[in-house]
């Protein structure tokens, strides 16, 4: 088959438990982080200005992931940490109690550094900025950028990623899991509609 016939096969997805669908499998995940990781180095002229702060819970692990995509690369390591955005939330008293998950800003702080906050799914835009709100307590970079692995649309607020890992266009009526190694035991995104368990 040649690239052209290629290009037009619609994406294929395999069924997931519980009428689940999944759109991204292990492999995927992995092409992507390795993506955002070159496209970061290449924005940013190398690692050296660069800090990734994971937004938990998903975006933690992706962020270690990424550093450590960028260091096989660069030959250096990437300050990498969390950053809660709970209290910063604008839904806080709309839905139930979270509990607070844990910061951790690298030794050498943020100032004048490119921060790239990395998550899992880019939705509302609402979490991020809530983690924009957070930085500012923190310190003062030089400048934010965002890493998500999905962006699914639907934004509510005047938010874009810098990178993605996959656009997965959907309906509100659908909901977007990400599953990884660290949590769920396997690296997958799956698409099912809100009243289907999974």
């Amino acid at each position: 088959m040649s690239p052209a016939q290629s290009a037009e096969q619609p994406e294929v997805t395999r069924p997931a438990a519980r009428g689940s669908r999944e759109v991204l499998d292990a492999s995927d995940i992995s092409r992507a982080l390795t993506r955002i990781a070159h496209e970061i180095l290449e924005r940013n002229r190398g690692a050296d200005p660069v800090v990734l702060l994971g937004i938990p819970t998903r975006g933690v692990p992706l962020a270690q992931r990424v550093s450590a995509r960028i260091q096989a690369v660069e030959g250096q390591s990437v300050p990498t940490g969390s950053l809660d955005v709970t209290m910063y939330r604008d839904d806080i008293g709309l839905k139930p109690p979270r509990g607070l998950e844990h910061t951790d800003i690298p030794a050498d702080g943020i100032d004048g550094k490119v921060v790239v906050l990395v998550d899992d799914v880019l939705f509302s835009g609402r979490t991020i900025r809530a983690a924009l709100d957070a930085l500012g307590d923190l310190g003062r970079p030089r400048a934010v950028q965002l890493a998500v692995l999905v962006d699914r649309g639907h934004r509510e607020l005047p938010i874009r990623a810098d990178y993605v890992g996959k656009n997965l266009p959907t309906s509100l009526v659908e909901r977007v899991t990400v599953h990884l190694n660290e949590f769920d035991g396997e690296d997958a995104v799956l698409i099912a509609d809100k009243g289907v368990q999974g």
